[in-house]
């Protein structure tokens, strides 16, 4: 590949790119959503972000409402980097040090968007839509 087609090619280069990270998004997040459903994992939650010059350096999930424990039991550090990593993705990479939600709502506030953008580009995802995945909420 030559310099100049490289150069040429930089939109359309980064479309794919954005379309990528939405496509793996949403994939995370339905399944991120399906395991806490399983696992009857519900109710409020706090994202606080990591602070690398503290003694947490990495993202937390704390349940303000059911079992911390139970929380921890089915969600690893790993899980909560990627989440807290994704969501900062959909705010245009910021990251709130605090985030408040209730888990079952990522399933009516983020995942429809996430829908939408790729089915806006041509890129379906695989599965039917639920009528929750229908809704025009978004997240944040």
């Amino acid at each position: 590949m030559k310099f100049t087609q490289l150069l040429q090619q930089r939109d359309a280069l980064l479309r794919q790119t954005r379309l990528a990270n939405v496509a793996f998004a949403y994939q995370w997040l339905r399944t991120f959503v399906a395991r806490a459903g399983r696992a009857r994992v519900y109710g409020q939650v706090t994202l606080y972000a990591g602070d690398p010059s503290t003694d947490q350096p990495w993202p937390t999930l704390r349940a303000e409402e059911g079992s911390q424990a139970v929380l921890e039991e089915h969600f690893l550090d790993e899980d909560i980097i990627e989440l807290t990593d994704i969501l900062a993705f959909l705010n245009d990479g910021k990251s709130p040090d605090e985030l408040r939600f209730r888990l079952e709502d990522l399933d009516i506030l983020v995942i429809p968007r996430l829908r939408r953008e790729l089915e806006a580009a041509g890129v379906l995802p695989k599965g039917r839509a639920t009528p929750v995945e229908d809704s025009n909420c978004d997240f944040g």
